[in-house]
């Protein structure tokens, strides 16, 4: 029990803020401070963050499978992992406006066949975040995992006038991976908009379908995994991953994901579906290219 209080003591003090214009983690330990942990933000990461708020809001409503653009540059402002929990709150803000924009157009039986999967996939996901905080490696192993496994499903769509049903993202085969991928990429690395992006196309979507079905599906599950990062931010104190510096750079983001979400849903009607579908699907490439490229 003691070692339990002390972890949640240690949980507390990362929740600290310091100075304006600058994010602070501190870990307090049995004996005194352990260590001290600061990222100072300089103006031109907030412009880096202001980008990223942008461009979230603009795909959440406007052009999916866009905004994993945002994902190196989040990462750029806070680091690698820190910057998975500082981007969600940004991510389920932009959500609440997709839901409300494209709401009635869901498809819910695309997402009841997905559901237990992408639990899979968030379940995989939490344990390797949970392991890479007791065992942190400077090689980035899940970036061209993960970006080989969206080529690879794109691949299977662009083929599927000669496999017929077979291992197309929605058949039977298909659904397991593109869940458990979708589910275990969004939870490390909130990269699972190609991932969904070419499955929904795949399916023959509608825009106004695509746009409904996946924003009930990121704002379900962005949602759940806000207590799985505090509970990797409680098991690993000095490695966090939602701190409250964070989430007031998150709402200084908020007026900035307003004006894009308002943006992307006025650009939405005037994408023609043809178009509409290859940019989702060109955009998903690029992205998983993007995921092989060494980080550092």
């Amino acid at each position: 029990m003691a070692t339990g209080l002390r972890s949640w003591k240690s949980y507390i003090a990362n929740l600290n803020t310091c100075s304006r214009g600058m994010v602070c983690t501190r870990v307090r330990a049995e004996g005194g401070d352990r260590s001290y942990s600061f990222v100072h933000l300089e103006p031109a990461q907030y412009v880096w963050g202001a980008l990223a708020a942008f461009i979230i809001g603009f795909a959440k409503t406007g052009v999916p499978g866009s905004g994993i653009v945002m994902v190196p540059m989040m990462a750029a402002v806070f680091g690698g992992r820190l910057s998975v929990g500082a981007t969600l709150p940004m991510l389920v803000f932009a959500d609440c406006f997709a839901v409300a924009f494209y709401r009635t157009h869901a498809q819910w039986s695309h997402l009841k066949v997905l559901a237990p999967w992408v639990i899979g996939g968030l379940i995989a996901g939490t344990g390797l975040l949970d392991y890479l905080g007791t065992h942190p490696s400077k090689t980035d192993y899940l970036g061209p995992i993960i970006g080989g496994l969206v080529l690879i499903m794109l691949g299977l769509s662009m083929l599927r006038g000669k496999l017929g049903d077979r291992l197309v993202p929605h058949s039977p085969e298909g659904r397991a991976v593109t869940g458990v991928v979708a589910g275990f990429s969004t939870m490390v690395s909130n990269a699972a908009g190609p991932v969904m992006a070419i499955y929904m196309t795949a399916a023959g979507l509608a825009k106004e379908q695509l746009m409904g079905t996946t924003a009930w599906y990121f704002f379900i599950f962005n949602l759940s995994k806000v207590p799985l990062l505090l509970w990797l931010t409680w098991r690993h104190p000095d490695m966090p991953m939602i701190t409250k510096p964070t989430f007031i750079f998150n709402l200084w983001m908020f007026p900035v994901i307003l004006v894009a979400a308002f943006f992307g849903r006025w650009v939405l009607p005037r994408i023609p579906q043809k178009p509409f579908n290859n940019t989702v699907l060109v955009l998903a490439t690029l992205a998983a290219l993007y995921l092989f490229l060494p980080k550092r």
